[in-house]
């Protein structure tokens, strides 16, 4: 997955309705008339909304009977981990110390004994 499905996945996560609609999809699958219950927002709103998470590709949806059932997409949600970690992973990285820094930290740099 390219950077640009980055952005339309960190874009779509910008808004609380759409965080809202995939919090709700982890009990899993799920007709928009279900989730749009609780919503201070009409069901269409909710289908828009819906229809900006699965260009971002992190949900999916599937035919059942005469409605539609979203879900999450594991896919797309990996994917967008696998893009934050990054950043973590570069993040602890810079923030844990060497061994060098340790020691000048504990003041056996400074030509002393290190402090315990």
């Amino acid at each position: 997955m390219t950077t640009y499905h980055h952005a339309r996945q960190l874009d779509a996560l910008g808004d609380p309705t759409r965080r809202a609609i995939l919090d709700r999809l982890l009990d899993g699958p799920q007709p928009v008339g279900e989730l749009a219950r609780g919503f201070p927002i009409s069901r269409p709103a909710i289908s828009q909304h819906l229809r900006i998470l699965k260009r971002a590709h992190l949900v999916v949806d599937r035919p059942a009977g005469n409605r539609r059932l979203y879900a999450l997409n594991p896919a797309g949600v990996h994917a967008l981990r696998n893009y934050l970690d990054r950043f973590w992973d570069q993040a602890l990285a810079a923030s844990t110390p060497t061994p060098q820094q340790r020691r000048r930290d504990d003041g056996a740099g400074a030509g002393g004994p290190p402090s315990r």
